[in-house]
C-alpha cells in the first residue's frame, strides 16, 4: 500500500512544483512585458512631444518668413505708390505750368487780334482814299487824252494781240509737239512695261499632227481591207490621214484643231486597243467626243481661274474652252485671249481702271471665233450676240464690238482691249506668216515712200515696224519733211493691211564734203 501511495505523492508534489514554477515564470514574463510596454509608451510620448515641438517650431519659422515677405511686399507697394504719387504731382505741376503758358499765349493772341483789326480798318480807309485818287486821275487822263478807259483798253489789247500772235502760235506749236512726244513716250513705256511684266511663251499651232506607230505593220491594219478602216476614220472625224513612206508614223491633216485632236486621240486609242474595224472606230469616236467636251469645259475653267475671274455661265465656260481648238494665223485663240486679258489687266492697272472688267473684256473679245465656223457672220458680230445672250456688262460688249475698229469705242477699257489685242497679235513669232508675204509687205512699205516726190530712198527696218525715209535736202526743207511723213502715213493706212503700228521716220541731212590734196 505504501508502495503505491509514495509514487502518487511524488506525482502530486511534481505537479504542484511544476504548476508553481509555471505560474512564477508567467508572472515574470507579464512583468517584463509590462515594463517593456511602458518603456515603448514612454519613448513614443517623448517622440510625439519632440515632433510636436519641431512642428510648432517650423510653423513659427514659416509664419515669421511669411510675415517678413508680406512686410517686404507692403514696403514695395508703398514705394510704388509714393513714386506714382510723385509722378502725378509732377504731371499736375506741368499741367499747371502749361495752362499758365496757354493763358499767356491766349492773351497775346487777343492783343494781336485787336491790333490786326485796327490795322485792317486803317488799310480799308487807305484803300478807299487810293481808289478815290485813282478815279480822279483816270477822269483827268480821259479829259486830257480825249479817250475813255474802255477805248484805251481796246487799243492796247489790239496792239498786244497783233505783236503776240506770232509768238503765241509758236508757243502753242512747241507745247503741242512736247505734249505729243511726252504722250508717245508715256504710251510706249506703258505698253512695253505691260509686255515685260507679262512674258508668255510663244506657241503656234500647225495644221498637221503626227501619230507615232509601234511598227510599220500597224499602217496596214489602219488602212484595213480595201481601205475600209481609213475611209471610216476620215469620214467620221473629217480629218485626212496621210500614210506615206515615213517609218512608224501617220500624219493627220486638218485646219480644224478640234477635229484633229479628236482624230488623234481616237487613233491612239485604236492602236492601244488593237481592235481596228469600223464598228470599233465609231464606238471609240463617240467616247472621245464625250471626253473632249469635258476637256473643253476644264480648259475654260482653267483659263477663268488663272485670270481670277468669276460668275460665268456654264455654257459660256464651254464656249471659252472651245477657243483652244481654234487658230488665227497659227496662233491658238484661247492662248491669245488669255494673253490679251493679262495685258488688258496690266494696262488698266497702270491707268487706274477696273482691272477685273478689263480682264473679262480681254478674255471674251474673240469669243465669236469659238463658233464662227458653225454660224454665219463675222466673229465680232457673233461675239456681241454671245455677250448679250449671257448678259455681259455693256463695257465688255462694246470692247468686243470695237476691238477691230468696226464700232466706236465708248470706254477706256475698250481702247485698252484693242491695244492689247494688237500687241498679242503683232509681237514677233506670235503668228505664222510666210516668207513671201513678209517680203511682199516690206516691199510695199518701201514703195509707199519711194513714190513720193523728194524722197531719195526708203528702208523698212525692225521687221516692218519702222519705215525710214531719206529725203533730198536740196528739194525738201524741214516743214516739207513733216508733210512727207504725213503723206506716207496716209498712204500706208489707205493701201495696206498690217498688224500693230508702223513708225515713220523722215531723215533730212546736209553733208559738206571736201577732199584735201
Amino acid at each position: 500500500m505504501m508502495d503505491i501511495l509514495f509514487p502518487i505523492l511524488l506525482v502530486i508534489v511534481g505537479a504542484v512544483v511544476g504548476f508553481a514554477s509555471s505560474f512564477i515564470m508567467n508572472n515574470m514574463k507579464v512583468s517584463n512585458a509590462t515594463k517593456e510596454a511602458e518603456k515603448i509608451i514612454n519613448n513614443a510620448k517623448k517622440e510625439a512631444d519632440k515632433a510636436k515641438r519641431d512642428a510648432l517650431l517650423e510653423q513659427k519659422e514659416e509664419a515669421h518668413k511669411q510675415k517678413m515677405d508680406l512686410e517686404k511686399e507692403i514696403r514695395e507697394k508703398k514705394s510704388e505708390l509714393k513714386e506714382s504719387e510723385n509722378r502725378l504731382l509732377q504731371r499736375e505741376a506741368n499741367i499747371d505750368k502749361r495752362d499758365e503758358m496757354y493763358q499767356k499765349r491766349e492773351a497775346i493772341l487777343d492783343e494781336r487780334e485787336e491790333k490786326i483789326s485796327e490795322r485792317q480798318e486803317e488799310i480799308l480807309n487807305e484803300k478807299g482814299k487810293v481808289e478815290d485818287i485813282k478815279k480822279e486821275q483816270l477822269e483827268l487822263l480821259e479829259k486830257i487824252s480825249s479817250f475813255s478807259k474802255e477805248k484805251a483798253r481796246e487799243c492796247i489789247m489790239e496792239k498786244v494781240r497783233e505783236s503776240m500772235s506770232h509768238e503765241i502760235s509758236e508757243y502753242i506749236k512747241e507745247r503741242e509737239n512736247e505734249a505729243k512726244l511726252e504722250a508717245d513716250k508715256k504710251a510706249r513705256e506703258l505698253v512695253v512695261g505691260s509686255m515685260q511684266r507679262y512674258a508668255a511663251d510663244i506657241a503656234n499651232d500647225q495644221t498637221v499632227t503626227v501619230v507615232n506607230l509601234p511598227n510599220d505593220e500597224m499602217k496596214g491594219r489602219i488602212i484595213g481591207r480595201e481601205g475600209r478602216n481609213i475611209r471610216t476614220i476620215e469620214a467620221i472625224t473629217g480629218v485626212d490621214l496621210i500614210i506615206d513612206d515615213t517609218p512608224e508614223a501617220v500624219v493627220l491633216s486638218s485646219f480644224d484643231p478640234l477635229r484633229r485632236e479628236i482624230a488623234r486621240v481616237t487613233l491612239e486609242s485604236l492602236i492601244k486597243d488593237g481592235r481596228i474595224h469600223p464598228t470599233r472606230i465609231e464606238e471609240l469616236y463617240d467616247k472621245v467626243c464625250k471626253d473632249m467636251k469635258q476637256k473643253t469645259i476644264e480648259l475654260g475653267q482653267t483659263a477663268i481661274f488663272d485670270l481670277g475671274l468669276t460668275k460665268f455661265d456654264p455654257e459660256l465656260i464651254e464656249t471659252i474652252g472651245k477657243l483652244h481648238f481654234r487658230t488665227s494665223f497659227g496662233q491658238n485663240a484661247l492662248q491669245h485671249s488669255i494673253e490679251v486679258a493679262h495685258l488688258s489687266g496690266l494696262i488698266a492697272g497702270e491707268l487706274g481702271e477696273n482691272i477685273t472688267l478689263a480682264k473679262r473684256a480681254g478674255l471674251l473679245h474673240d469669243i465669236g471665233k469659238a463658233i464662227d465656223h458653225e454660224i454665219e457672220g463675222s466673229h465680232v458680230d457673233i461675239g456681241v450676240d454671245i455677250a448679250k445672250k449671257y448678259h455681259e456688262n455693256e463695257t465688255v460688249i462694246n470692247a468686243i464690238a470695237s476691238h477691230h475698229g468696226d464700232t466706236q469705242a465708248t470706254s477706256v477699257i475698250s481702247i485698252i482691249v484693242a491695244i492689247a489685242d494688237a500687241l498679242s497679235a503683232s509681237r514677233p513669232g506670235a503668228r505664222n506668216d510666210s516668207l513671201e508675204n513678209y517680203i511682199k509687205r516690206l516691199s510695199q512699205l518701201e514703195e509707199a515712200g519711194n513714190e513720193i516726190d523728194g524722197v531719195e530712198k526708203t528702208y523698212a527696218v525692225q521687221a516692218g515696224r519702222e519705215l525710214r525715209v531719206i529725203v533730198k535736202p536740196e528739194e525738201v526743207d524741214d516743214l516739207g519733211a513733216h508733210k512727207i511723213a504725213r503723206e506716207v502715213k496716209e498712204k500706208i493706212e489707205s493701201t495696206m493691211k498690217y498688224p500693230g503700228t508702223i513708225k515713220i521716220t523722215v531723215v533730212r541731212e546736209t553733208r559738206a564734203q571736201e577732199e584735201a590734196k
